[in-house]
C-alpha cells in the first residue's frame, strides 16, 4: 500500500484531479457507448417500432435481413463523441458537486450528498449530450435520414433550426436525471457496503484487482438500478425525436403508461448494465493508473480519513 501512495503525484480535488476525472469520464462514456452501439440501435427501433421489433433475438434479425449488418452500427459516432462529451462532463462534475456539498451539508445524510452531486452534473451533461442524441436517434432508426453526425447537423438544423437540436432536452433530462440519481447513489452504497459486509476491509487495504472487482460489481448494481427508473422517459425521448408524437403528453397517451415501464426494457437492461459496469471499471483505472484511489465514499474535510475511506498520510 504504501507504494501506491508513493505513485501519488496528483492531489485530489485540485485542478489536475478534476481534470483526470473529466478525462477519464471522456474516455470510459465514449468506448463503453461505442462497445454497445447495435444494442442501442435495437433499442431505439424497439421503441419505434415495437411491432416489427419484437424481441432482442429476432430484432437484431430483422435487421440485418432488412439492411445489412453494418444497419447495427449506424450512429456510432454520437455515441462515441456525443457520450465522450457527455461522460466527461458527468463524472468531473460529479466529483467536483460532491467535495462541494459534501463541505456545505456536514450534517447532511450522505445519500443526499449523492443525489444532488448527481442531479446538479447531469444537468450540464445533457446540454452537451443533446445535440449529438438529437442526431444519433435519427441516424439509427431512419436510414435514408444521414450517414451519421457531419451530415445529420446540418439536416436537422436545417429543417427544424436550433430548436431541432435541444427539443428533447426536458425529456432527456426527465431520463438521465432519475438515472443518474439513483446510479451514483447505488454505486456509492453497493461499494460501502461490499467494504463493510463483505471484504470487511478499508479500500486502501485492498488489492488493485480487489477495488476494480467491487467497482464492477457496484457499477452492474448501479446500472440495473438505474435502467428501470428511467426506462419511461429513455421511450419519451425516442417516441419525440422520431416524431412518433408532438408533445410529451400525447407520447404518452400513444405509448401507454404500462408500456413506458415495459417497452424495450429487456434490451435496455442488457445494454446499460454492461455499459455502466464498463464505464465503471475503465473511470477507476484510469484514475487507479494516476495513483489516484478508486471511487466511492464523500470526504467533507480534509482530516477527516474515515469518511473518505482512504488514508490521507503523505506521499
Amino acid at each position: 500500500m504504501e507504494a501506491w501512495r508513493r505513485r501519488r503525484n496528483i492531489e485530489e480535488f485540485s485542478k489536475g484531479y478534476y481534470g483526470v476525472c473529466a478525462a477519464g469520464g471522456m474516455l470510459s462514456a465514449g468506448a463503453a457507448h461505442l462497445a454497445i452501439t447495435p444494442l442501442d440501435v435495437l433499442k431505439v427501433n424497439m421503441q419505434v417500432n415495437p411491432i416489427k421489433y419484437s424481441g432482442i433475438i429476432s430484432g437484431f434479425s430483422t435487421l440485418c435481413r432488412e439492411e445489412g449488418a453494418s444497419a447495427l452500427w449506424r450512429g456510432w459516432s454520437g455515441k462515441l463523441i456525443g457520450y465522450g462529451v457527455q461522460g466527461g462532463c458527468k463524472f468531473g462534475l460529479y466529483e467536483y458537486f460532491k467535495k462541494l456539498y459534501g463541505d456545505v451539508l456536514v450534517n447532511q445524510n450522505k445519500g443526499v450528498i449523492y443525489f444532488l452531486s448527481a442531479a446538479s452534473a447531469q444537468v450540464f451533461a445533457d446540454v452537451a449530450l443533446c445535440p449529438f442524441e438529437a442526431v444519433k436517434v435519427r441516424v439509427q432508426s431512419q436510414p435514408s435520414f444521414a450517414n451519421g453526425l457531419a451530415d445529420g447537423f446540418p439536416k436537422v438544423y436545417a429543417k427544424e433550426g436550433f430548436y431541432g437540436l435541444y427539443r428533447g432536452l426536458l425529456p432527456l433530462w426527465g431520463r438521465n436525471l432519475p438515472f443518474s440519481m439513483f446510479m451514483f447513489t447505488t454505486f456509492e452504497h453497493s461499494v460501502d457496503l461490499m467494504h463493510r459486509k463483505v471484504i470487511r476491509r478499508k479500500r486502501e487495504d485492498c488489492s488493485t484487482a480487489q477495488q476494480l472487482a467491487v467497482t464492477c460489481l457496484a457499477g452492474y448494481s448501479a446500472g440495473i438500478v438505474g435502467a428501470v427508473i428511467s426506462n419511461p422517459a429513455d421511450n419519451i425521448v425516442s417516441s419525440l425525436y422520431n416524431k412518433k408524437a408532438a408533445s410529451i403528453v400525447q407520447a404518452v397517451k400513444k405509448i401507454g403508461l404500462a408500456n413506458l415501464f415495459t417497452r424495450s426494457l429487456s434490451v435496455r437492461i442488457a445494454t446499460v448494465g454492461p455499459v455502466v459496469t464498463l464505464q465503471w471499471f475503465l473511470y477507476d483505472s484510469i484514475k487507479m493508473l494516476t495513483g489516484l484511489p478508486a471511487s466511492g465514499g464523500v470526504r467533507r474535510h480534509l482530516k477527516d480519513a474515515e469518511l473518505l475511506g482512504f488514508n490521507q498520510a503523505a506521499p
